[in-house]
């Protein structure tokens, strides 16, 4: 019996020594992803995503209320980490704020990037792109937006331009370079040939591809390539134009244009959706679509995902709309966590370019609320009255509840956008016809007033005009011409709203980072970061 314990507690020894040495029972950690799914909201902030959380979870009739009141993004929370990341020009060089070109580039790339350039370092030399080096090592890639693919967020990550206008030289390099396997968006109007309105021939051969004629009622070149027909005939892509030829699209090349230009504001799409009419396809259906196809390489993919008019609805202060656009975009991000979920192979990044609008909900002095009659202890037989309107939560279901942009509002007013006679009764009745929050014709009224443009500049693109609409405060931050009537229009509906802006323009507020995946590669990234650094390390673990 002692041999046998002696024994027993030898064996019991070895047992725990291995036990006790790490390296014989430790799995290697990941170092490595097969696939890298990065997803961009445009212009969206923090702010951007608290109105959307606040939204969810305690609008009274929130569309999340039958999903339990949480957002795709804050599934990803849950599952993954969270970081925040600054987005500024980088380096001692840089600038303070940046715009959408600079930050996509410096998220494809990794390195300094200048201001609305496109693929180039800040010195302007070309630097190969994450999407780039996903193809050279035989990786699937992809690009998906619901602007223009040709828009300077997709177009950073697979061209090389110095300036983000030259979108019919981004069009030429995303089609000819053969980095880019699907290309999934808006923008036909710079792949068509100049004479596209006229000559019925091209007209034609348009109409045979299966192409709506809203989709080539314009061309934004100045040559005759047809970059549709080379792209199909010359680079082996398979076109769509609608959403059935989406769903029905086959290969591993695809070339999906949906819209002249930006395809439909999250408005419309959600309108669309309710009554089953959409003919163009979602954020959410692009993004699957993406993911069958890519997801086909054994070798893995890059694929970026842009919700763009988070941006747009930010640079004209329209609250509604950007609600229904950060819908839009988590609807897309909900498909994304449904492809990885149950995954160890790939990295989600979810983040923004930069913040835009400088949005936020703030109390005010406008509209005070009534005295109230608490039950409660501690009341001592006063009232409950505060001092300032912080906001019910019904303004939340107000928000959601707009049917048009603020720019259907200016289109009503003016279909050519001619506001100089416009009357405040004009403005108060698109503004009421629109949206939940009524506005008197008085209090319209400044909306079209216009003003000499001090910081006239002959042949700038938006400041050559001579006279710019009006605004009181912070105009030099008011830059876009005539668009500024749409944010006067935020300016009215703000009091009322519980709803402030700072700029049209956009801020350096660090921006949300969502990160999802192999736990030892993702937690590098909850943490204060520069998108440079977060480039660097989706490429480490891709590449």
């Amino acid at each position: 019996m002692i041999k046998n314990s002696v024994l027993m507690l030898a064996i019991s020894s070895v047992f725990l020594s291995a036990c006790n040495n790490s390296s014989a029972v430790t799995t290697p950690e990941t170092t490595k992803v097969k696939n890298v799914i990065l997803m961009i909201g445009d212009g969206m902030g923090p702010q951007q995503v608290g109105l959307l959380e606040e939204y969810a979870q305690r609008a009274p009739l929130s569309i999340y209320n039958d999903k339990g009141n949480k957002t795709a993004l804050s599934t990803f929370a849950d599952a993954g980490q969270m970081g925040l990341s600054l987005n500024a020009p980088y380096g001692s060089n840089g600038s303070l704020v940046v715009d959408s070109a600079c930050s996509a580039t410096q998220l494809a790339t990794g390195v300094a990037a200048g201001s609305e350039m496109i693929g180039l370092d800040s010195q302007g030399n070309v630097v190969e792109t994450i999407l780039e080096k996903a193809k050279a090592q035989g990786k699937a890639t992809g690009l998906v937006s619901d602007t223009r693919i040709t828009h300077a967020t997709p177009a950073a990550f697979a061209a090389h331009q110095p300036h983000r206008s030259y979108e019919a030289k981004i069009a030429e390099q995303l089609i000819e370079s053969g980095s880019v396997d699907v290309m999934l968006s808006g923008g036909t109007r710079v792949f068509l040939p100049a004479d596209i309105k006229t000559n019925q021939a091209s007209r034609d051969q348009m109409a045979a591809l299966g192409m709506p004629n809203s989709l080539y009622k314009k061309s934004k070149r100045k040559d005759q390539r047809n970059l549709l027909l080379e792209a199909k005939e010359q680079y082996g892509y398979n076109l769509a134009f609608d959403k059935d030829q989406l769903a029905a699209a086959e290969g591993s090349k695809l070339l999906g244009l949906f819209a002249n230009s930006g395809m439909a504001d999250g408005i419309a799409y959600t309108a669309c959706k309710q009554d089953s009419s959409c003919t163009q396809p979602s954020l959410r259906d692009m993004t699957i679509k993406a993911l069958d196809i890519l997801s086909k390489d054994e070798d893995g993919f890059f694929l970026m995902i842009e919700g763009g008019q988070i941006d747009w609805a930010g640079h004209v202060n329209d609250a509604g709309w950007m609600l229904h656009e950060l819908v839009k975009f988590d609807e897309a991000v909900a498909a994304v966590y449904d492809w990885v979920k149950d995954r160890n192979d790939t990295l989600v990044i979810i983040t923004a370019d930069h913040e835009t609008g400088s949005f936020g909900f703030s109390y005010s002095r406008n509209d005070l609320p009534a005295a109230q009659h608490l039950t409660g202890n501690g009341m001592q037989g006063k009232e409950y009255k505060p001092n300032f309107n912080f906001g019910a939560l019904s303004q939340l279901d107000k928000l959601y509840a707009q049917s048009g942009t603020f720019y259907a509002m200016m289109d009503k007013v003016s279909a050519d956008w001619d506001f100089k006679d416009s009357t405040g009764q004009q403005w108060a009745d698109a503004i009421n016809s629109y949206s939940a929050f009524k506005v008197t014709p008085e209090q319209a009224a400044p909306i079209g007033l216009r003003e000499e443009n001090e910081y006239h500049v002959d042949g700038h693109k938006y400041l050559s005009a001579k006279a710019f609409p009006k605004v009181n405060d912070f105009k030099e931050f008011y830059v876009y011409g005539d668009e500024i009537h749409a944010n006067l229009i935020g300016r009215v509906l703000g009091a009322a709203q519980n709803v402030v802006w700072g700029t049209g323009t956009h801020t350096a507020s660090p921006v949300p980072v969502y990160a999802f995946g192999p736990e030892n590669i993702t937690k590098q990234f909850s943490t204060m970061q520069h998108h440079v650094e977060l480039s660097q390390k989706m490429a480490d673990a891709l590449l």
